[in-house]
């Protein structure tokens, strides 16, 4: 009979020792899918994230279909409602936090050639009609994601999740790890 050890028992290394939180907040602006939301929350756990910003009429917990995806991950992770997040972008800009804006515009650089600055909060826009252009605007850096097929975008809370890692990647390779 095989014992089942707690998964982070059993594939965390070394390489993780000297990250406790990544220093990456995610602000979701106007995202209608309770259940992306909840993924939201999935990702940011698993990833370590510092927070996550409900903005706009992003739902928030308690919520049943959040709940559904987030498996419990709702109570783990540090989150605020925040009606209008303009006021929050300055406040977060003037305490040295980059914001990037995840979208495809004629500014954006790849997510695996961006650099970026740590601390960092990663913005993400409705499903269909992205992040608004007074958020763009505010934006230190637009990153797109690489898309190779047919399709030129991803379900947000999936796009959510490649770019959580990838900057977990980034940051313990920032590390020396």
């Amino acid at each position: 009979m095989t014992e089942h050890l707690p998964y982070a028992a059993t594939t965390l290394s070394s390489a993780y020792a000297g990250i406790d939180r990544l220093p990456v907040s995610l602000l979701l602006d106007n995202v209608r899918s309770l259940y992306n939301v909840g993924a939201f929350f999935r990702s940011a756990d698993a990833a370590g994230l510092d927070h996550l910003y409900l903005c706009g009429y992003t739902g928030h917990p308690p919520s049943r279909e959040i709940a559904k995806t987030a498996l419990g991950a709702e109570a783990a992770v540090a989150w605020s409602r925040c009606a209008d997040p303009r006021g929050l972008l300055e406040r977060l800009a003037t305490d040295g936090v980059e914001l990037a804006a995840i979208e495809t515009s004629v500014r954006a650089v790849d997510l695996f050639d961006w650099e970026p600055r740590f601390p960092l909060c990663v913005l993400f826009g409705n499903e269909v009609e992205g992040l608004r252009s007074e958020l763009l605007e505010r934006c230190d850096t637009h990153v797109r994601l690489p898309m190779l097929g047919v399709k030129h975008s991803l379900n947000v809370a999936t796009a959510g999740g490649v770019v959580a890692y990838e900057l977990l990647r980034k940051y313990r390779h920032r590390l020396g790890a």
